[in-house]
């Protein structure tokens, strides 16, 4: 299971419980669209890593259509354009894990990962230390990748 995305124990579905609720800054939840919504890790790999899932609860590609299938991912496009101007990275992983035995630790709620890469950000921390080194906190970088998705998308 994929820690990065795991909801907490007993909770439910954290991408759900961030579109319905109200606390946006609390539930990391950075933009809302008509079909998408995007949500900082709270576990991140790297700075800047996003989530970017569908509003409604669906756990596979065939189970969406139209604008729930192609808002999230012109959504992906339009936050790899805003992490490259605020984060200037090298690089980008992005995809999704379809299924638990694919890693998803969410199995029920489709979600595409956004993770800036740098050359050479893989240190030893993660093999040693089972810990990740990130330059900014969550809350911090909220705050400024809401302030650029205000000057960019509606």
């Amino acid at each position: 299971m994929d820690s990065a995305d795991r909801p907490p124990p007993g909770d439910a579905c954290f991408l759900c419980r961030g579109i319905e609720g109200s606390d946006d800054r609390s539930n990391l939840v950075v933009w809302r669209g008509a079909h998408s919504v995007v949500v900082l890790n709270r576990y991140p790999y790297n700075n800047g890593h996003l989530l970017v899932a569908p509003r409604v609860h669906e756990g596979t590609l065939g189970g969406l259509s139209g604008l729930d299938l192609v808002e999230p991912l012109e959504t992906v496009r339009r936050m790899v354009k805003i992490l490259d101007r605020m984060l200037r990275p090298q690089g980008y992983n992005v995809g999704l894990n379809l299924g638990k035995s694919a890693g998803a630790g969410l199995p029920g709620h489709l979600h595409w990962h956004v993770v800036p890469r740098w050359d050479g950000d893989t240190n030893f921390m993660p093999v040693l230390g089972n810990a990740k080194v990130i330059v900014e906190s969550l809350l911090d970088f909220y705050d400024r990748l809401a302030a650029e998705i205000r000057e960019d998308l509606p």
